[in-house]
C-alpha cells in the first residue's frame, strides 16, 4: 500500500501528469482512505479475535452484562462488514461502502471500551485473590468462566496453590472436603468449603479455600504435636502428613536439645546425640521394607533433615556448647510453639535463626522432598533469614549447580512459606514485573527470581523503585499502600530474593539503587559427598559413607584425567543425577544386597552416555579402580532391542550395534533427567534414534509388554529457525495484549495431558544464550516453563524436553549443568549402513538382481579410496563429512538409475543385460565424480581426476578393479569434462550435449549467459536437482556465476511449476 501511495505522488508531480490529474487525485484519495481503512481494520480484527472467545463465555456474560452489551453490537457490526467484504470480493469495491471506515472507527473506540473493562474486571478479581496475580489473563479468564462447576477449576489449582494438585469434592453438594497433593497425599480440611454459597464467584470461595487450608495444616501441626509423645516414632510419622512430621520433629528436636542444655550442659546434648542416632537406625530400617509410596516420600525427606538434626548435635556436643544462648546453637533453625503476638490467646509455631524470629506460615507444601543441608546451605539460610529480619531480600549468586534457587525454595517449606519461581528473561519489562510485585505485597508470598541479572538494565532500575515502595511500606506497617496507581493491601510476610550467574552471556550489572535492597550470599562449591551420604541415606543405602566417596572420587577423577569436553559436566546436578538413579534402581532391586553393584550401575547410567569413544577406556578404568571385583549384570532389554530392530528393518535403517547402545542410553538417561540433550554431528543418527525408539515404546506399551497404555507422543520444532518473540510470546506493543509462542502453546498442549503417556518436546536445533536460557526453570528441578505473561506453565508427568544440537559450544554452563547428555560419533558408525540402506530400500524396482550385485560391487569398490582420498589429499570448498559424501553420492546414483531404467534407448526390449551393467557403472563412475569430486576446490580436481583414472586402471594398491570396466573414460581432459551417453551406453563431452548457442541481434549485453562448459554441466546438476528434489549447496569464491546458473536453471521452468526465492546472507 505504503509503495502504490508513493508511486502516485510520485506520478502526481510529473510535469506530464495534467491531462490525467482527475485520476490521480482520485487514486490517490483512494489509496488514503484504504490505508486507514485497513490499519482501523486489523486493530479491529486483533481485538476482536481475542476477545470473541471470552465473550462466548454465559458466565463472563453474566459477570460483565454491560462490556458483554457493548461487544454483541461490535461482534454484529464486524460480521456484517466481513460478510460484505467476501460478498464484494475485489477491494476497490469492498473499501467504497459508504461509511464503512465510520463503522470500524466505532467498533474500535467500542472494543477500547470492552477492553478497559476487562482489564478492570480482572484487577478486580485479582484485589479479590492475590494470587491470581501470579496468572496470565487468559488463565484467569479460565477460571473464572468456571462458575457453575467448580470441579472444572481442580486443572488449575496448582497455579494458586503449589502443594495442591486437586480438591476433593463431595459428589452430593460439590463441597471441598479435603486437598490432594501430587504425591496423592490427602489431607482433609478442618471445615469444609462449599463453593457454591459464593454464588458463580470463583475468588471468593478461593479466599475460604485458602483460609481452609492454612487453618487445616494449623490444627493438623498442633494435633501431630500432642500425639508425638502417645506412640512409637515409626508410628507415628506414619498417621501424619510429611509436612507435619518435619515440622514438629523439628520442634521436639529443639525442645530435647535445649532441656538437655539446660539441664546437663554438654554431657545432656550428647545424650540427645545417642537417642537420635538409634532413632535414625529404625528409620532406615523402615525405608528398607516394603512401605507404601507417600510413607516412602515421607521418610525421605524426614531422613534428610534427621541426619542433618543429628550431624548438628554431634557438632554442638565437639565445639562443647553448654548453654541455650551459645551462638553455635542460636545460629541453628530451631522451631517453638509460642503465643502468638498478633493474634492474642492463639498459640502458633515459629522458628528461630540467630537474632530472627519468623512465623510458620502453615501454606501446604505436598508431601515434597527436602534439600539436603550442607555448611553452605546453613550459611545462606542465616544471611537470608537475617535479610527477612531487617526487612531486606536476599540474593544468593554464584556458579550453576550450587543450589541458589532450591535453597530459597527449601527455605520457605521450612518456614511454610507460600513461594513463586519466575525465570527472568531480557524480554521483562517493568509493567510485567509490577503484576507480580502486586501479587507478592497482597498475597504475602515470596517470589524467587531466577537469573534475575538477565533483565536490561533500565528495567532493573524501574524494578528497584517497585520493591523499595514495598519494603518501606513493610517498615511503616501499613496494611494498605499504593503501588504503581493501585490501592493494594499488604501482608508483611512478602518478600523477593534474586539468584544470579555473574560472568555469564547476557547478564548485566545490578544497578546500585538495586544492590542496596538486598543482601547478596556467596554461594560456591557445596559438599558433593555429605549430600550425596544423607541422601543414600534416605533411599536406605547402608554403605553410604563408602558409596558416597565413590561417587565424588570419580567426578574427581574424570575432570582430572579425561578429555576437556564442553558438555562434560561434574557439578552438584550430576552428582545427584547419579544419586537419583541409584534409589531408583533401590527401589526395583530390592533382593540386591551388593550396594556396589547399584551405585556403579547408577555411574555408568548417568554418565557412559556423554563420554567421547576415546574417553571411554580411561572411565572403565577408574571404575575399575574404585569398584574392584564388581562386575555389573547385563540388563535385559530384549524386548525394546526387538522392537528397535524391526522398526530401523522397517525403514530399510541398519540396527548397528553402536546405534542400538545409543537408544539404551538415551532411554535410561531419560528416566533420570527430565531435560536431555542428544548431541553429534549430522549422521550420527539423533532423529533416527528418537523416533525409532518412540515407535519401539509406543509398540511395547500398546502391547502391554513394557509401560502399559504409556504411549510416546512427540512434538518438533527448530528453535533457531523462529524469532525469539514467536518463540515463547510477546506483548503487542500498541494493545499490551499477549499473544502465545509456539513453544508456550506446545508446552501448554503437553502440560494438560495429566496422564502416564510420555510426552517429548524436541528442539532439533542450535543451542545459544538466545533461546536456551529461558528454558533454565523448564530444564531445573522447578520443572516449569515462565512466560513473560506471568503465566507459569508446570510440566505434566513423564513429560520430557529433548534438545539436538550439533554441539553447545555456545551453551552457558547453567545449560550444560541442567540437561542429561548422550553423544553419538558419526564415525563409529561409518558410512556402510548408508550403502546398505540404498541397496534394500532406494534401487529402482526394474533392476533384477544380477544387476544389484554389479551395482554393489561397484559401490564397494568406488567408496572406500575416494572418500579417504578426499578426506586425506585433497582441499576442500567447505567442511564435509564422510557420510555427507557417501549420501550425496548415493542419493545422486539412485535418481540417475531412476532416470536411466525410464529411459527408452535402455528398456530390456532394446539392449541387452550386458549394456545395461555398463549403463550402471558409468553412472556409478559419474556420480563419484560430481559427489566426491565437486566438493574438491579447483586445484584439487585435477589431483583427484588422476586418482580416479588410476583407480580404474588398477594402478591403486589395495584396490584393484573387481571386472574390466567397460566402457573406459576417455583420457584426454579430466574427468569432469565428461557425462553419460546413453545412447552407446559411454561417455560424450558435456558440449556435445547441447545445440550451438545462437545469440539474437536485440539480445542486450548484461542478459547474455555465454555458454560453457562450466555453464551447460552446472546447469544439467541444477535440473536434476530441481526435477528430484536434491537439496543443493553451491560454494565458491565471489564472481564465479553461482546465482547466474541458478537463475538461469529456475526461470527456464514453466512458471505455474517455478516458485523460486533469491535471498542474500
Amino acid at each position: 500500500m505504503d509503495d502504490h501511495i508513493i508511486k502516485v505522488q510520485t506520478m502526481k508531480g510529473s510535469p506530464y501528469a495534467k491531462a490525467f490529474m482527475d485520476k490521480i487525485t482520485s487514486l490517490e484519495s483512494w489509496l488514503l482512505q484504504t490505508q486507514e481503512i485497513m490499519d482501523v481494520w486489523q486493530k479491529v480484527q486483533g481485538v476482536w479475535l481475542y476477545l470473541e472467545p471470552i465473550f462466548s463465555s454465559e458466565d463472563i456474560v453474566k459477570q460483565m452484562p454491560t462490556e458483554a452489551g457493548i461487544f454483541k453490537q461490535v461482534d454484529m457490526d464486524w460480521r456484517t462488514t466481513m460478510a460484505a467484504a467476501l460478498e464484494a470480493g475485489k477491494a476497490m469495491e469492498a473499501t467504497k461502502a459508504p461509511g464503512l471506515l465510520e463503522l470500524l472507527q466505532r467498533c474500535n473506540a467500542n472494543l477500547d471500551i470492552v477492553q478497559k473493562g476487562l482489564n478492570d474486571y480482572l484487577e478486580t478479581k485479582r484485589l479479590a485473590f492475590p494470587r491470581f496475580f501470579f496468572l496470565s489473563n487468559d488463565n484467569l479468564l479460565e477460571i473464572l468462566s468456571e462458575t457453575k462447576d467448580p470441579t472444572r477449576v481442580n486443572p488449575h489449582m496448582k497455579k494458586a496453590f503449589e502443594g495442591i494438585q486437586s480438591l476433593e469434592f463431595q459428589s452430593a453438594d460439590q463441597r471441598i472436603t479435603a486437598m490432594m497433593s501430587s504425591e496423592k497425599e490427602s489431607v482433609p480440611l478442618v471445615e469444609s468449603v462449599d463453593p457454591h454459597a459464593a454464588r458463580g464467584n470463583v475468588e471468593l470461595w478461593l479466599v475460604q479455600m485458602e483460609a481452609a487450608m492454612l487453618q487445616t495444616i494449623r490444627h493438623v501441626c498442633l494435633s501431630s504435636e500432642k500425639d508425638y509423645l502417645e506412640r512409637k516414632f515409626t508410628d507415628w510419622l506414619r498417621n501424619w502428613p510429611g509436612q507435619a512430621v518435619i515440622a514438629i520433629f523439628s520442634l521436639f528436636w529443639t525442645r530435647e536439645v535445649e532441656d538437655g542444655l539446660r539441664e546437663h550442659g554438654n554431657d545432656g546434648i550428647l545424650q540427645v546425640a545417642e537417642k537420635l542416632k538409634g532413632t535414625l537406625g529404625e528409620i532406615i530400617d523402615l525405608v528398607r521394607n516394603d512401605i507404601p509410596a507417600l510413607t516412602r516420600c515421607t521418610l525421605e525427606a524426614l531422613i534428610v533433615i534427621f541426619v542433618h538434626n543429628k550431624d548438628t548435635v554431634e557438632e554442638l556436643c565437639k565445639m562443647g556448647t553448654s548453654m541455650v544462648d551459645d551462638f553455635d546453637w542460636l545460629v541453628q533453625l530451631r522451631y517453638y510453639i509460642e503465643d502468638n503476638p498478633e493474634k492474642p490467646e492463639q498459640q502458633d509455631l515459629f522458628v528461630r535463626i540467630t537474632n530472627s524470629h519468623l512465623g510458620y506460615a502453615y501454606e501446604y507444601l505436598g508431601n515434597s522432598s527436602r534439600l539436603i543441608v550442607t555448611p553452605l546451605t546453613d550459611r545462606c539460610y542465616r544471611t537470608c533469614c537475617g535479610a527477612l529480619h531487617l526487612l531486606y531480600g536476599a540474593a544468593p549468586e554464584g556458579p550453576a549447580g550450587t543450589g541458589k534457587t532450591e535453597t530459597v525454595k527449601d527455605l520457605a517449606k521450612a518456614l511454610a512459606r507460600f513461594c513463586v519461581v519466575f525465570n527472568c528473561s531480557d524480554e521483562l519489562d517493568y509493567l510485567a514485573m509490577a503484576k507480580f510485585f502486586k501479587g507478592l505485597a497482597a498475597s504475602g508470598g515470596w517470589a524467587c527470581f531466577d537469573e534475575f541479572n538477565r533483565i536490561d538494565a533500565e528495567v532493573l532500575s524501574v524494578i528497584a523503585q517497585q520493591i523499595l515502595c514495598i519494603q518501606n511500606a513493610i517498615r511503616e506497617k501499613k496494611t494498605h499502600f499504593e503501588f504503581e496507581g493501585t490501592e493494594l493491601p499488604i501482608i508483611w510476610t512478602c518478600n523477593c530474593f534474586i539468584t544470579m550467574n555473574p560472568g555469564y552471556a547476557g547478564r548485566a550489572e545490578l544497578p546500585d539503587n538495586l544492590k542496596a535492597l538486598f543482601r547478596t550470599v556467596a554461594m560456591m562449591v557445596p559438599d558433593y559427598a555429605m549430600i550425596a551420604e544423607i541422601k543414600l541415606y534416605s533411599y536406605g543405602y547402608e554403605d553410604s559413607r563408602s558409596l558416597a566417596q565413590k561417587i565424588v572420587t570419580t567426578y574427581k577423577l574424570c575432570s582430572e584425567q579425561l578429555s576437556s569436553q564442553k558438555h562434560y559436566d561434574y557439578g552438584m546436578r550430576a552428582v545427584f543425577a547419579v544419586l537419583v538413579q541409584a534409589g531408583r534402581l533401590k527401589r526395583n532391586n530390592p533382593g540386591q544386597t551388593n550396594e556396589s553393584v547399584l551405585m556403579l550401575q547408577s555411574v555408568n547410567d548417568v554418565n557412559l552416555a556423554k563420554f567421547l569413544d576415546f574417553d571411554v577406556p580411561l572411565y572403565n578404568g577408574i571404575t575399575r579402580d574404585l569398584f574392584p571385583g564388581v562386575d555389573l549384570p547385563k540388563p535385559d532389554y530384549s524386548m525394546m532391542v526387538g522392537k528397535l530392530t524391526q522398526n530401523l528393518d522397517s525403514t530399510h535403517c541398519q540396527a548397528h550395534p553402536y546405534f542400538i547402545d545409543k537408544i539404551i542410553q538415551f532411554y535410561e538417561c531419560h528416566l533420570v533427567r527430565h531435560s536431555v540433550m542428544l548431541v553429534g554431528m549430522p549422521f550420527s543418527g539423533k532423529t533416527t534414534a528418537l523416533n525409532t525408539l518412540q515407535k519401539a515404546l509406543t509398540q511395547l506399551a500398546q502391547e502391554g509388554l513394557m509401560h502399559a497404555g504409556c504411549a510416546v507422543h512427540q512434538a518438533r520444532l527448530n528453535p533457531k529457525s523462529i524469532p525469539a518473540r514467536d518463540l515463547y510470546g510477546c506483548f503487542e506493543e500498541v494493545s499490551r495484549e499477549w499473544v502465545d509462542g509456539i513453544v508456550a502453546v506446545l508446552f501448554r498442549e503437553f502440560a494438560r495431558n495429566q496422564t502416564e503417556e510420555r510426552k517429548w518436546l524436541v528442539f532439533d536445533g542450535p543451542v545459544d544464550a538466545v533461546w536456551i536460557e529461558n528454558m533454565n526453570t523448564v530444564m531445573d528441578e522447578n520443572k516449569k516453563l515462565c512466560l513473560n505473561s506471568g503465566e507459569i506453565i508446570a510440566m505434566s508427568p513423564n513429560m520430557r524436553t529433548i534438545i539436538e544440537p550439533m554441539d553447545v559450544e555456545v551453551a552457558s554452563p547453567a545449560t550444560i549443568s541442567r540437561n542429561g547428555m548422550v553423544f553419538f560419533e558419526p564415525h563409529l558408525m561409518g558410512y556402510q549402513h548408508l550403502i546398505d540402506k540404498m541397496i534394500k530400500g532406494s534401487l529402482p524396482q526394474e533392476m533384477d538382481e544380477a544387476e544389484r550385485t554389479a551395482l554393489s560391487s561397484m559401490v564397494d569398490f568406488l567408496v572406500p579410496p575416494l572418500v579417504s582420498h578426499v578426506q586425506k589429499q585433497c582441499k576442500t570448498v567447505s567442511p564435509v563429512q564422510e557420510q555427507n559424501l557417501v549420501q550425496s553420492f548415493l542419493v545422486l546414483l539412485t535418481t540417475h538409475l531412476e532416470s536411466g531404467y525410464k529411459d527408452p534407448s535402455m528398456s530390456r526390449d532394446a539392449v541387452d543385460g550386458k549394456a545395461i551393467v555398463a549403463m550402471v557403472d558409468c553412472y556409478a563412475i559419474w556420480c563419484a565424480i560430481w559427489s566426491f569430486g565437486a566438493v574438491c576446490e579447483t586445484n584439487s580436481r585435477s589431483s583427484f581426476s588422476q586418482f580416479l583414472r588410476k583407480l580404474l586402471t588398477g594402478q591403486v594398491d589395495m584396490h584393484k578393479p573387481h571386472k574390466k570396466l567397460q566402457p573406459n573414460l576417455p583420457d584426454r581432459g579430466s574427468v569432469f569434462d565428461y557425462v553419460v551417453d546413453l545412447k552407446q551406453p559411454g561417455w560424450t563431452t558435456w558440449m556435445d550435449t547441447v545445440d550451438a548457442q545462437t545469440i539474437p541481434n536485440s539480445a542486450q549485453v548484461q542478459n547474455i549467459i555465454v555458454q560453457t562448459v562450466d555453464n551447460v554441466r552446472y546447469r544439467y546438476i541444477l535440473e536434476h536437482c530441481i526435477r528430484h528434489r536434491i537439496k543443493l549447496l553451491f560454494c565458491g569464491p565471489t564472481g564465479t556465476g553461482k546465482t547466474v546458473y541458478m537463475q538461469q536453471a529456475l526461470m527456464a521452468m514453466p512458471k505455474e511449476t517455478r516458485r523460486a526465492k533469491l535471498c542474500q546472507a
